[in-house]
C-alpha cells in the first residue's frame, strides 16, 4: 500500500455553534475531560511550536500541567532550544491531537514565564529522579555519549541526595491565548472547525472555518 492511499473516514461526532461553549477555555476543559474519560493515551501531550530569532520554526511534544483562564502551562529548562527561541520570540502555538476522538485543538498566543513560586511548588511535587535529571541535563546542548550523561546524573545525585534544589534555569511557561480552534473530524473531509478570536475588549468572537 502506498502512503498516499492511507485514508480514514471520520464519523464519531460533530461540532455545532449551538453545542459549543461560549468561552474557549471552558470548551477546552470539556474536551480535555472527555479525552481523559476516553483514556486517550497521554491526553496531556501537546505539540509546541516556536520560532528562532532568524525565523526558523521548530516543534516538539511537551506535557501540559495546568490550564485556566490565564492560559496553558508547561515546564522546561529555560536554556533549552525552546527556551532560547521564546526569549527571542515570545509567540508560540500548541496543538492537541486526540485521534481516538477524531479531534484537534490549536492554540496560539504569547508566552510568559510563570512566577518562581509556582515553578518551585511544581518542581517539589515531581518524582525525585526527575528533579535530579533537571539538574543533571543541560537540555538541548551536545554531549559526547550516554555514559557522560549518566555520569552527570550520578554526580548530581551524590551532591544533592534526596533534596535537590530547583535550578534557576528550570521553571514554567504559560501561553496566554488569543486564538483557539476546535476541529472535529467529519465524513468526506468536511470537518467541523470553529475558531475563537480574542477581541480588544477581552471578549471572544467565534467563527466557523471551512475545512
Amino acid at each position: 500500500m502506498l502512503i498516499a492511499d492511507l485514508r480514514k473516514e471520520y464519523s464519531r461526532a460533530n461540532l455545532s455553534e449551538e453545542g459549543i461553549q461560549p468561552d474557549p477555555i471552558a470548551q477546552f476543559g470539556k474536551w480535555f475531560d472527555e479525552a481523559l474519560k476516553a483514556q486517550v493515551p497521554e491526553a496531556n501531550a501537546m505539540s509546541l511550536a516556536t520560532v528562532s530569532a532568524d525565523g526558523r520554526p521548530s516543534c516538539r511534544i511537551v506535557l501540559i500541567k495546568d490550564f485556566d483562564q490565564r492560559g496553558f502551562t508547561w515546564f522546561t529548562n529555560y536554556d533549552s532550544r525552546k527556551g532560547r527561541e521564546l526569549q527571542h520570540n515570545p509567540h508560540a502555538a500548541l496543538l492537541f491531537h486526540w485521534i481516538e476522538l477524531e479531534r484537534q485543538v490549536r492554540i496560539e498566543g504569547r508566552v510568559e514565564r510563570i512566577s518562581a513560586g509556582e515553578s518551585e511548588r511544581y518542581f517539589q511535587s515531581r518524582p525525585l529522579k526527575s528533579r535530579i535529571g533537571a539538574i543533571a541535563s543541560a537540555q538541548s546542548r551536545p554531549i559526547d555519549s550516554r555514559i557522560s550523561l549518566e555520569a552527570q546524573y550520578m554526580q548530581a545525585e551524590q551532591q544533592y541526595g534526596e533534596h535537590p534544589p530547583r535550578p534557576d534555569h528550570w521553571g514554567g511557561y504559560r501561553l496566554v491565548p488569543d486564538y483557539l480552534e476546535f476541529w472535529q473530524g467529519r465524513n468526506s473531509r468536511l470537518h467541523d472547525r470553529i475558531a475563537y478570536l480574542l477581541q480588544a475588549d477581552g471578549s471572544w468572537r467565534r467563527q466557523r472555518l471551512q475545512p
